[in-house]
């Protein structure tokens, strides 16, 4: 019998909550893991094409994520079929947790796009942030979130994600 050992340590279950609920749970190739920053790589877990107008996501697309334990944001880079980068997709969150095969991930509502070339930078979903009341709830947790859309948006606008994700 053979039996593959690297595979349990080469692959993650991404677990992302929204307002308590598991909104989407996908598999991925777990890229580095430095016990701060987590790396991994997925194939686009959606189903079918989803077009939000200044992109598009589809099958074949493929998404190198990068996570942190200490800070309230995720970035994922967004490559085509072809190899071809489409753009940063930022995801504020709490910062993630890793138990064993699963990467937990809370996401709170605000979001972040970064086209390829820089030119189109974009603040996503403040209204449902407005509307989710994390404010009200815990106004630390909405505070650190604002200030992490801030510092994302600072990075797109100033050259992009390259420091942060080397």
């Amino acid at each position: 019998m053979s039996v593959n050992s690297a595979e349990p340590a080469d692959r993650l279950e991404v677990v992302l909550v929204k307002a308590g609920r598991t909104k989407i749970r996908y598999p991925a190739e777990l890229l580095r893991d430095d016990g701060d920053r987590i790396a991994v790589r997925a194939a686009w877990a959606g189903s079918g094409v989803r077009d939000f107008g200044f992109v598009r996501f589809e099958p074949g697309d493929v998404f190198t994520e990068y996570y942190w334990r200490n800070r309230w944001y995720s970035v994922k880079e967004v490559r085509a079929a072809d190899g071809s980068v489409k753009g940063w997709y930022c995801d504020i969150t709490r910062p993630a947790t890793r138990t064993g095969p699963e990467l937990v991930v809370e996401d709170l509502d605000l979001d972040l796009w970064r086209s390829a070339d820089g030119r189109d930078v974009r603040r996503l979903d403040e209204d449902e942030f407005a509307g989710s009341g994390l404010a009200q709830r815990d106004p630390q947790a909405a505070a650190a979130a604002v200030a992490a859309l801030d510092t994302l948006e600072a990075l797109a606008r100033s050259g992009g994600f390259a420091e942060l994700l080397a």
